[in-house]
């Protein structure tokens, strides 16, 4: 296969389904697309394609590479790359190849061309509040897929329309082109422009910027210069691969030795600011919707972090005592979405933290509209029992 036919297959497959996200290439299937959450066939006629050979993935890994020495090093002895590829007047992919048993998988994920707004994505309004911030440490979980790259685009967006500041973003690939408005954008590419996340973090320190961006907090190097940078005067942006607040302090914390916990308690204390938690589920009707967590620092939150969480002091406690805050858990956005019929019953429990409290406040919702909360139907109270009940309750009465 040469390159017109590799851009042939993937315009293809993006045109095959609505709400692509992901191309996914892997042996012995066809090549498949994410049509909003679920991996659906992709079939063509002109080309053998039902069933992807050793070969072909091969070929088409080669393709992607375009002969870059670095991405076949990378790929030999680390067994996957990242890359970034450019389909014209089409979209841009953040690539991801991968050996599995001898042969090799390949994972697209479509990038964006225009950058979200907060409306767009239909997150938080108080998410706005991070553009406000002078210095400090924003963290966006969730799992990969999730939204933490569009959530942090819609940020630096705000930012970039409202302030005169130098922003430094260090990426793999870089996934969303800002141009430059008030603000000054350099977009750094893991691989092309600085060699790890931690020297870019580094270099950036001596480039003058207010607001830095980096793609991921892979390694505890990058964290630390993360926050030597938001204790110096800068708002540091990343991201992490966490499910929840509580599991994000705990990562970072889980990333030092045993004798660093008191030292690395007290300078997350200091330095966080916002932890901002995302979860993709799915809407009645099709499609995907954010479920967001919002953890915003507080005198409690500082607390918690520096002595850790006990009963009735959890990070899910403080969150969900912190609505005046603009502090939101996933349980209380599950129940919204729900109540405006954005979502199912099922999908409200089956993605909740604490089954039992969306449970309940799902009841309280059908009380409200006079559906039944309950299937159970025609219960009485036994009669020789009630009689027995009575004839107790007398006898202790004599």
């Amino acid at each position: 296969m040469r390159k017109p036919e590799i851009d042939y297959i993937l315009s293809t497959m993006l045109d095959s389904h609505a709400n692509v996200s992901d191309l996914n290439l892997t042996v012995g299937k066809p090549p498949q697309v994410e049509s909003s959450g679920q991996l659906v066939p992709v079939l063509f006629e002109n080309i053998s394609l039902d069933s992807l050979t050793p070969f072909q993935t091969e070929i088409f890994a080669l393709n992607l590479i375009n002969a870059d020495r670095r991405l076949t090093e990378t790929l030999i002895k680390e067994g996957s790359c990242d890359l970034s590829y450019h389909l014209p007047d089409k979209a841009r992919f953040r690539v991801n190849i991968f050996s599995q048993r001898g042969s090799y998988s390949i994972v697209l994920r479509k990038l964006s061309t225009t950058i979200p707004t907060l409306a767009d994505l239909k997150v938080p309004e108080v998410l706005a509040q991070i553009a406000e911030e002078k210095n400090g440490l924003v963290l966006v979980t969730g799992a990969t897929g999730s939204g933490k790259s569009s959530t942090l685009a819609a940020i630096l967006r705000i930012i970039n329309e409202t302030k005169p500041v130098h922003v430094i973003t260090l990426e793999d690939p870089v996934e969303f082109a800002h141009p430059h408005i008030k603000a000054t954008f350099n977009q750094r590419e893991l691989g092309i422009d600085f060699d790890t996340f931690a020297n870019g973090l580094r270099a950036a320190l001596r480039q003058a910027p207010k607001v830095i961006l980096v793609g991921e907090m892979r390694d505890r190097e990058t964290v630390e210069i993360g926050l030597t940078a938001a204790e110096t005067g800068h708002l540091v942006l990343s991201t992490l691969h966490t499910i929840d607040a509580g599991q994000t302090i705990n990562r970072i914390i889980g990333m030092f030795e045993q004798e660093e916990e008191k030292q690395i308690r007290t300078r997350l204390a200091d330095t966080i600011r916002w932890i901002v938690s995302q979860r993709l589920v799915p809407k009645i009707g099709g499609g995907r919707v954010a479920v967001v967590e919002v953890m915003k620092s507080n005198i409690r939150v500082k607390d918690t972090i520096l002595n850790g969480e006990s009963e009735g002091k959890t990070f899910y406690d403080i969150i969900d005592q912190g609505e005046a805050f603009g502090m939101q858990t996933f349980d209380k956005a599950l129940i919204k979405l729900y109540e405006d019929g954005v979502i199912t019953e099922e999908t409200a429990i089956a993605y909740a933290s604490k089954k039992p409290i969306v449970g309940r406040g799902i009841d309280m919702i059908k009380a409200k509209r006079g559906e039944k909360t309950t299937p159970i139907e025609g219960l009485k109270l036994d009669k020789e029992y009630e009689k027995k009940i009575k004839e107790q309750q007398f006898k202790s009465k004599i």
